[in-house]
């Protein structure tokens, strides 16, 4: 049982002796609200239960047994907002909404909240959402999804998510949540001043300017601090309260009653006017950021003594003993009791099993397989059979997925009535209508936080990023939040989408950085994002309907880029030739992930024996279009390599890799990409790594530089006469040490 001196005695001194408020200049009295007393009583026990709790992690961590002390304290009055909404509205909840959580619990059958909670807190395996990987608000029976350290980056998934639900009712479908179902989305008044925050706010004002239905309840609890910069007072209101497309409610956040009403109207005008609310909460942040935190380095002791002063329990117990005919005992009964129950079952978890191994830790960062979900019925027409250049044939292919899939829903700038910066998805919005092939505005984050929505209520989105250098400002909704929902969910909770991008360099009349970017390190450093890269058009058909399927029946987060050149590009070695032109090869050609090609060199190649295969070429994308133009040069030489297509950059299956390479002599990487941070380090290490020499391994790469327009567009990057360069280079290596 805790004793006097512990951190709980200051709890006991509120409730037992502390004056308690003065509470007239309410804007509700409790008898002329719906609320009641037994449901105030009912709120304030998980209050309680949430501040004992973010006690009891400050007592647990000096001990080693609970590491991540981030808490509610202040902004415990939340807990209405639990009542207010229906426990089937979906919940992206910030991490200081712990009591709000608890009240949730409360409406679904068969909860063990403390117990699941204190799990989380001691970063057990047995913790039911995260399975011991962070500390996390999120239950799947609760429609919870778990956020970790959210500073907005939650904000564009609400957005999408609530999209969704109204997409759904005009398909005709319904998701993991019912169509008539309420997002809630709750942040600090800190991160609103993110850059996310508000290209999110903008797009659900945006959208609902547009009359598009989207029911979402923004929720700012605003502690009037960010760890230690202060949030100018009025900042909050002055900022959203104008904004248009968004309705504006205050409340005092410290007050149960008053954030019970406001609640209940935000989600009422929600729910009925299909539109998004800001909800307002002002409330006081106890406690320190986290439990590392000390307030005194940045806030006087008369600041200090201000904020505790305003601790919402007193309100509550004020409400209690005025309005509900509690008296002071009685609450320290309740207090009592809540310190038991903790106590007891900190005792308990703290002896439940931890995280062991790697294999553990990471046998969520894949989610779960699940049952295909096309349509067996499909009308699937064929392409046509003359040969054409990638982007036809991506189009075509698009058009048969968007058959064969009834829940795929594409998203992106200006890909519906323009049909793309280059024409790759011309006539799809015109064939399956705006709600399937959706113009987006001008924002990628708002565009992935769409598609991360959309995923994790049951549909099939494919989101475009323009070009591949917009995705940069844009990253972190693929890392932090994409590929890490099954991480900290185990599995649970899922959002599987894909993701093209037009990208890479080589193009011919236009270009710039912008335009043409050849950094690919971002995508590759994300723990289970599959990236894809065809060469050609009848890669491309195959390994997209790969990717399709990956987001379909794995679950994946999948990165299909496309190399802009290769978009139009017909032909190889000379005008006219149509040497890159491809014949589509249908709805049921598929390229397995990991599976690499492997072009054996030509039998009439010309080269003198054994030196066909003496040469292996490891490349893709662009690389590939500019080895098969080496090729008739190096002939000429008496040289026929082995060209080897990577196709997937992610997950590279380099034992298979090895055993194709490894009766070679030489092996050259061709790397489109930035010498440092591209995909040839990893093959050089890996290749070395499994006892192919060092010395018979040699990479060509782009420098590492910006790209320039222009003629100097190319200047920096791997060109058809340095390959050859290159691959002569080697084997004249090769030579030289024969006749040594």
């Amino acid at each position: 049982m805790p004793s006097s001196t512990s951190p709980f005695a200051g709890l006991r001194h509120l409730l037992l002796e502390a004056p308690l408020p003065d509470l007239s200049d309410t804007r509700w009295r409790l008898a002329d609200t719906d609320l009641g007393v037994s449901a105030l009583a009912e709120l304030f026990e998980s209050q309680l239960l949430s501040r004992v709790l973010d006690l009891q992690a400050r007592v647990l961590q000096p001990r080693g047994d609970a590491y991540y002390t981030i808490g509610s304290a202040g902004h415990e009055a939340n807990a209405a907002l639990g009542l207010a909404f229906r426990a089937g509205d979906p919940a992206f909840l910030h991490y200081r909404d712990a009591a709000l959580f608890i009240q949730r619990s409360k409406a679904v059958p068969g909860q063990t909240i403390t117990w699941d909670m204190l799990l989380s807190f001691m970063a057990s395996t047995d913790d039911p959402i995260a399975g011991g990987r962070h500390k996390v608000l999120g239950s799947r029976p609760l429609n919870v999804p778990p956020q970790t350290s959210t500073i907005a980056s939650h904000l564009p998934k609400a957005v999408g998510a609530a999209y969704s639900l109204g997409l759904w009712r005009r398909l005709g479908g319904q998701g993991e949540w019912s169509n008539d179902s309420v997002v809630l989305c709750s942040f600090g008044d800190a991160s609103l001043n993110h850059s996310t925050a508000q290209g999110a706010l903008n797009t659900a004002g945006w959208t609902a300017f547009q009359g598009v239905p989207l029911p979402l309840v923004f929720v700012c609890a605003d502690n009037g601090i960010g760890i230690s910069t202060p949030t100018p007072p009025g900042w909050v209101e002055a900022s959203v309260s104008q904004r248009p497309g968004l309705h504006y409610i205050h409340a005092n956040g410290l007050d149960l009653v008053d954030t019970w009403q406001a609640g209940c109207a935000a989600a009422r005008h929600a729910r009925r006017r299909q539109k998004p609310v800001f909800l307002h909460l002002d409330t006081v942040r106890l406690l320190g950021h986290a439990g590392s935190d000390t307030p005194e380095s940045y806030l006087t002791p008369d600041q200090i003594t201000a904020m505790e002063a305003r601790d919402p329990l007193r309100y509550s117990a004020a409400r209690l003993v005025h309005e509900g005919g509690f008296s002071r005992a009685d609450l320290a009964q309740l207090l009592e009791q809540t310190l038991h129950r903790v106590d007891a079952v900190s005792e308990q978890t703290r002896q439940r099993p931890r995280l062991q191994d790697p294999q553990q830790v990471m046998s969520s960062i894949v989610p779960p397989k699940r049952a295909s979900r096309a349509d067996p019925d499909a009308h699937l027409p064929a392409g046509s059979q003359s040969p054409q250049p990638m982007a036809k044939l991506i189009n075509q292919a698009l058009h048969r997925l968007l058959r064969l899939y009834p829940q795929l829903v594409m998203a992106g700038e200006d890909i519906g009535r323009k049909g793309g910066v280059y024409g790759v998805t011309l006539r799809l919005q015109q064939t399956f209508g705006r709600h399937r092939v959706i113009d987006t505005l001008l924002d990628e984050q708002s565009i992935l936080g769409l598609a991360i929505g959309l995923g994790q209520n049951g549909m099939l989105p494919i989101a475009e990023i323009q070009f591949l250098a917009y995705l940069h400002n844009a990253e972190d909704q693929l890392r932090g939040e994409a590929a890490t929902l099954s991480f900290f969910s185990s599995g649970q909770y899922t959002n599987p989408m894909i993701v093209r991008i037009a990208g890479l360099g080589y193009q011919k009349g236009f270009g710039g950085h912008f335009h043409n970017d050849n950094a690919l390190a971002v995508l590759r450093d994300i723990p289970g994002l599959v990236v894809a890269c065809p060469s050609d058009g009848a890669e491309a058909v195959g390994m997209l309907q790969e990717c399709v399927r990956l987001a379909d029946e794995e679950q994946r987060v999948v990165v299909f880029l496309e190399p802009i050149a290769r978009y139009h590009c017909r032909d190889l070695h000379e005008d006219g030739d149509q040497g890159w032109c491809r014949v589509d090869p249908g709805p049921d050609y598929r390229i397995p992930h990991r599976q690499f090609r492997c072009d054996e060199a030509p039998e009439n190649s010309g080269g003198q024996a054994g030196k066909a295969t003496r040469l292996a070429i490891i490349t893709y994308g662009n690389g590939v279009y500019l080895s098969e133009q080496a090729r008739p040069l190096l002939a000429e030489q008496g040289l026929a390599p082995r060209l080897i297509d990577l196709r997937w950059l992610t997950d590279i299956d380099h034992d298979a890799l090895h055993e194709t390479v490894h009766d070679c002599t030489h092996v050259l990487i061709v790397d489109e990409c930035r010498r440092h941070g591209s995909v040839s380090e990893e093959l050089m290490a890996e290749l070395t790594e499994r006892g192919f020499p060092g010395d018979r391994l040699a990479r060509l790469t782009a420098d590492d530089s910006f790209i320039a327009l222009g003629r100097a567009a190319t200047s920096t990057l791997p060109g058809r006469d340095d390959i050859v360069a290159a691959a002569l280079s080697l084997a004249a290596q090769h030579d030289r040490e024969a006749t040594q």
